[in-house]
């Protein structure tokens, strides 16, 4: 089930949101968690018992390092847990090993990753090891379960934090339990469907308290449908249109494509992905806001970038700070080690994690080295080369780099990819030509890709600094003010349009659903 549907959008949504709001307090969770199933099942029924099974491995894990960060019982004469780390202070308390708590954080991450292996690139595997064998090894084909890269990072996530952080003190000598004792909020972490099968990847940390107890009013539910509603439009308007025309360009002749054809095919990609994530994203947060929870931001405006650096600050920054934090840190980040040798492990991760293919590792690759040789010309800021070339030109370089992984990213032939990126500059079309690229961009199109290229500019932040301000007051004017009642009335007016967009196409992908 889709967010850009009939079905999830006249039927599942309503029904989950009445249900919801009748219900008391107690039963609401149980109600998210019960529409989360119901939700994932609908696509694939058999795939949820792997989620169902990174659950509740997750909450076993997580319990067990929780018993073995800290002993209950008599701590320094106020009858408190005492942390792990303290337990030495104190003669009456006996500290469980730490040696078996690290012990169970391997074992939990061998048992994720070993999930997300088998059913994401035991394929590639068996394929790589029978093209480099000398006897061919047969096997069964295993399907990919939608959105198991999230849930298992999510789930994953969740166990660290708890190993991180469960047992010890903050300044003020409270003890921190990050562990979830109940098993339905933590079920409802891993599988809320609102972010299940596309992100963004929420930590356990950051919706821990709302969990327990949030506020489900009037203006956080209109703040949350306004987000959808713009997530929708630039899933329906934007990226399903311009998606068209990219597959189209994409799947034709490449010895008798004229570049002209080629670049609006890239770019017309360029464009499909980020509304199609960035929409996805918007309508998972807005939903998050329906229901009381707030999910962190995923995109900031990321082709407005004037580097690869900041592209990777500005682009699925729930994954970004997940490797960073989980990942890049753990290894050395900055401080151990070799520096260059962590970020290209960071994007090596990055881009086996986006795809069971090799042009995604080619793909995560390309970006890397670029970060990498950004970080060795730009070590001192100020005196740098790279400080010195103009903006236009940093931010021309950054967007061809963009442009150029993309390809690799839709094409995952990579020599089909290269012989595309030659067509760009004039070596795929051979005596004569099949079409011009105004044969894919009507006037309608054309309109199109000027309102997606409008939305991928903050114009309250570029514009000079009146017209801005007043930019951002609209966007943000409370509830009463005639530009809120503006503001509303063109909201409902691009939901009307998004709808009619939806009815009248056929063509609805979601393309981070493969990961």
């Amino acid at each position: 089930m889709v967010f850009s549907s009939v079905v999830f959008f006249c039927y599942f949504l309503p029904v989950m949101i009445l249900g919801y709001y009748a219900l008391p307090k107690k039963l609401k969770n149980i109600w998210l968690l019960l529409g989360s199933l119901f939700f994932y099942a609908w696509g694939e029924p058999v795939y949820i018992f792997i989620m169902l099974a990174s659950i509740a491995g997750n909450y076993i894990f997580g319990l067990l390092i929780h018993f073995f960060a800290f002993k209950e019982g008599v701590g320094p004469g106020d009858g408190s847990a005492v942390p792990f780390g303290e337990a030495k202070r104190d003669h009456r308390t006996v500290p469980r090993s730490h040696s078996l708590k690290k012990i169970t954080l391997v074992v939990t991450v061998l048992y994720n990753l070993g999930i997300l292996f088998y059913f994401k690139y035991f394929n590639l595997f068996m394929e790589t090891l029978n093209r480099i064998s000398s006897k061919e090894i047969s096997w069964v084909n295993v399907a990919l379960p939608i959105g198991i890269s999230f849930y298992t990072f999510q789930g994953m996530s969740y166990v660290i934090d708890v190993y991180r952080g469960d047992g010890l003190t903050d300044r003020s000598g409270n003890r921190t339990v990050l562990v979830q004792k109940n098993p339905i909020d933590l079920a409802l972490y891993i599988s809320m469907f609102p972010q299940l099968i596309a992100g963004p990847i929420v930590r356990y940390t950051d919706i821990k308290d709302s969990l327990k107890d949030r506020n489900t009013d009037l203006g956080t539910f209109c703040t949350g449908a306004e987000r959808f509603i713009i997530g929708l439009a630039k899933k329906a308007i934007l990226a399903n249109s311009i998606g068209e025309v990219a597959d189209k360009i994409f799947a034709a002749d490449l010895g008798h494509m004229e570049p002209s054809v080629a670049w609006a095919g890239a770019i017309c990609y360029t464009l499909q992905i980020f509304f199609d994530f960035s929409g996805y994203s918007d309508m998972a947060i807005g939903l998050g806001r329906i229901f009381g929870f707030k999910f962190l931001e995923n995109f900031n405006y990321p082709y407005i970038s004037k580097s690869i650096t900041e592209f990777w600050r500005r682009w699925h920054i729930s994954l970004s700070s997940w490797f960073r934090d989980y990942l890049y840190i753990p290894l050395g980040g900055n401080r151990r080690g070799n520096v260059y040798f962590n970020l290209l492990v960071v994007f090596v991760a990055t881009g086996l994690w986006h795809g069971a293919a090799w042009s995604f590792l080619i793909w995560g690759l390309w970006h890397g080295l670029f970060m990498l040789a950004e970080r060795f010309f730009n070590k001192n800021k100020e005196s740098s080369v790279f400080a010195r070339i103009p903006s236009v030109i940093k931010w021309l370089y950054t967007m061809l780099v963009v442009v150029f992984g993309w390809i690799l990213f839709k094409l995952e032939d990579v020599p089909k990819a290269l012989s595309y990126i030659g067509a760009m500059f004039g070596a795929g079309a051979h005596g004569y030509t099949e079409f011009s690229a105004r044969f894919y961009l009507d006037n309608k199109m054309i309109v199109i890709l000027i309102a997606a290229i409008a939305a991928c500019v903050p114009w309250a932040e570029v514009l000079p600094r009146r017209i801005g301000s007043r930019v951002a007051e609209f966007n943000h004017a409370g509830p009463g003010s005639t530009a809120c009642v503006v503001r509303r009335i063109l909201l409902i007016c691009l939901l009307l349009l998004s709808m009619l967009f939806i009815v009248n196409s056929t063509y609805n992908p979601f393309i981070y659903f493969r990961f």
